[in-house]
């Protein structure tokens, strides 16, 4: 029997998360089948994805498919286990939904932190062979060991005082969780098995700076949501920590053991503009080191950032970028006409914003001083809006919507 396990962290995956217009279910279609081919390559024997399943509560149809059918591959005929945890992002109740039947195919959903696995055996020789909550023991084909995992999906101030019952200070918090670790790591995690802690929450090393969430995340640092925990919480005798929430690959702590998030497969705002993307392949046999390896994912749309002076230098840079999402930002003399736009967009189908930026002190404060005139009729009003936020007018099928909205306000 093989003495070393192959655990592939991955998580953030925010299936059915949409870049303003742009649909990335496509995007979202090819890495989910990169990483089920990584999986198989690199033999993998179990698959972590570490919260935000989804991007919201209520995913979309194809997000849903997307999901599951992924899972399923994971699996590898019910011989690899897949172990997938509740986000901020996600419904804990719709994760364990399909719990019965997924388990039937080894995959293993836990939506809270007091979730409960039930002991269960597949005719591969998967079997979950102890289990509490938030907490199973595995055994997985031709292995000679266990496999522990603490399992602490994100938790609200809601959820954590029902489980943790205490009031949601940050000190408690933090000790609390220590404590209730602490405690399934005495019972159960000695240096015959591998012992692995997987979570979505926000983890730092105490006395290092803070790093920044996603634009378009829902915090989970501030007020109603969880606070920071720091890497001296985990125990001992946990040899890897699979985080999820920072959509940035990096690792926080080597110490007690290593500490990783996987990041998002793809990104998804901005703000992660230039961001290599990754899934981690962790190497880890009893009472030994875990090893790390960065696997990058090469599926990925790049985002990207661009200032460009005038409209001719923006076209001979998109050119250049033609399979990007691009966040335009256009150095001009006078306002972008409709001609610019059309000409833009005719170079490159991937501009989701454009962002003008004026020189003529002139038309700056002649825009600044400008004031909206409400005796205008709705139309009008709506097109000066739509025109602001977009930086164009609405085509003819959202202006005959908005005329349908307007119709139905009136009938009311």
């Amino acid at each position: 029997m093989n003495n070393n396990c192959r655990i592939l962290h991955t998580g953030d995956w925010h299936l059915g998360k949409r870049l303003e217009d742009f649909s990335r279910l496509e995007e979202q279609r090819a890495v989910m089948d990169e990483i089920c081919q990584i999986a198989n390559k690199e033999e993998a024997d179990i698959v972590v994805v570490s919260g935000d399943l989804f991007d919201t509560f209520n995913p979309p149809t194809e997000a849903v498919d997307l999901f599951y059918k992924t899972l399923k591959r994971l699996t590898n005929g019910g011989r690899r286990p897949v172990i997938a945890i509740a986000g901020n992002h996600d419904s804990p109740d719709r994760i364990e939904a399909p719990d019965p039947l997924a388990r039937e195919c080894g995959i293993i959903f836990a939506g809270y932190p007091n979730s409960e696995v039930p002991v269960f055996e597949l005719e591969t020789g998967l079997k979950v062979i102890g289990s509490e909550k938030g907490f199973i023991e595995l055994s997985i084909p031709g292995k000679s060991f266990p496999i522990r995992l603490l399992l602490t999906p994100y938790a609200n101030e809601y959820r954590l005082k029902s489980y943790l019952g205490e009031e949601n200070s940050e000190e408690e918090l933090r000790n609390v969780l220590q404590y209730k670790w602490q405690q399934l790591c005495n019972k159960y995690c000695d240096n015959n098995g591998v012992n692995i802690l997987i979570s979505h929450l926000f983890m730092i090393k105490r006395g290092e700076v803070v790093p920044e969430e996603p634009e378009d995340e829902k915090p989970i640092l501030h007020v109603g949501g969880a606070q920071a925990i720091y890497s001296e919480n985990i125990p001992r005798q946990i040899q890897y920590t699979a985080l999820g929430h920072l959509h940035r690959m990096h690792k926080v702590d080597d110490f007690p053991s290593p500490i990783y998030y996987s990041g998002s497969p793809i990104s998804y705002s901005f703000s992660e503009a230039n961001q290599k993307k990754f899934v981690l392949m962790v190497d880890v046999a009893p009472a030994e080191t875990a090893k790390v390896s960065e696997f990058q994912l090469s599926t990925v749309r790049p985002l990207l950032r661009k200032r460009a002076y005038g409209v001719d230098d923006a076209i001979a840079w998109l050119s250049n970028n033609s399979n990007a999402l691009v966040e335009l930002t256009l150095v001009t003399d006078t306002y972008i006409t409709a001609k610019d736009r059309r000409r833009l967009n005719a170079a490159h189908n991937g501009i989701v914003t454009i962002i003008p930026e004026i020189l003529n002190p002139d038309l700056v404060a002649e825009s600044n001083k400008k004031q909206i005139d409400l005796n205008q009729s709705m139309e009008s009003l709506f097109n000066d809006y739509f025109t602001h936020i977009k930086g164009q007018l609405p085509n003819e099928d959202i202006m005959n919507l908005f005329k349908e909205i307007l119709a139905e306000e009136d009938e009311e």
